[in-house]
């Protein structure tokens, strides 16, 4: 998990995600409405919209917001359409940071975040001009206080299973993209409580940050995330637990 990652995860404990449940909102909606698009509206058979009604429901989004964003994205409803879109660019020492959009005005988009970039010493580069460092794989997490490795590995093996590690409190489960959700179902099947399943970009190199430019980095993905058409941002960024604690102090 990158030093960006691991400061989101503490900004969330600490309940800022609340003062921002509006914009939590319209990501959410712009990602059921994509599934919903992509690979219909029954979430039985389309894993990427029941994980985002799952992250509706956890955010306590009313059901009627949920049906609504479904059918827009089948074309029950009239709305806007979005199209998914990478931008890849650095930061400052170098960090390199993807971010996944979702728009419906490139052009837009792409001109509001190279400020972003551009104020805080960065520079946007070509769509996705950053891929080439991050691996794509499915992530679930579990409480390891909760269940042991051997357990997990015996539940989850036959549905995909690929690697297994110790993260502090949770075990870091990891699959391909196509096996994630089928490995969440057969660990809930199991009775294992999910905390967590989503498709995750890891980087396979990492730049380390201290003091100011840790600072200065983390300030930057918090602006790049509050944009409307910002999904999810990843970087390669490397910061010590001491300093982040003492950052959201």
């Amino acid at each position: 998990m990158s030093g960006h990652s691991k400061w989101a995860s503490i900004k969330h404990k600490k309940g800022a995600a609340d003062a921002k449940r509006g914009k939590l909102f319209t990501k959410i909606i712009k990602e059921i409405t994509t599934a919903a698009k992509l690979g219909g509206g029954d979430p039985t058979g389309n894993p990427r919209l029941r994980k985002a009604l799952d992250d509706a429901k956890a955010a306590n989004m009313p059901a009627e917001n949920m049906e609504r964003a479904v059918k827009k994205g089948t074309g029950e409803l009239e709305g806007v359409m979005y199209e998914e879109v990478d931008y890849g660019g650095t930061g400052p020492s170098g960090v390199m940071i993807l971010v996944q959009t979702m728009t419906d005005n490139r052009n837009r988009t792409v001109s509001e975040l190279r400020k972003i970039f551009s104020k805080h010493n960065g520079t946007l580069g070509e769509t996705a001009s950053v891929d080439w460092m991050f691996n794509k794989v499915g992530l679930i997490e579990v409480k390891s206080g909760d269940v042991s490795e051997d357990e997990l590995m015996e539940a989850g093996m036959d549905a995909g299973i690929e690697d297994i590690r110790g993260a502090g409190e949770f075990w870091e489960v990891v699959t391909s993209t196509s096996a994630l959700y089928a490995v969440k179902e057969a660990l809930e099947g199991a009775d294992i409580k999910v905390a967590r399943a989503e498709v995750v970009r890891i980087p396979q190199s990492t730049v380390k940050l201290e003091g100011r430019n840790a600072e200065v980095f983390l300030r930057m993905c918090d602006i790049i995330e509050d944009h409307e058409d910002v999904q999810k941002v990843w970087d390669n960024s490397e910061i010590d637990d001491s300093v982040l604690q003492q950052l959201s102090s």
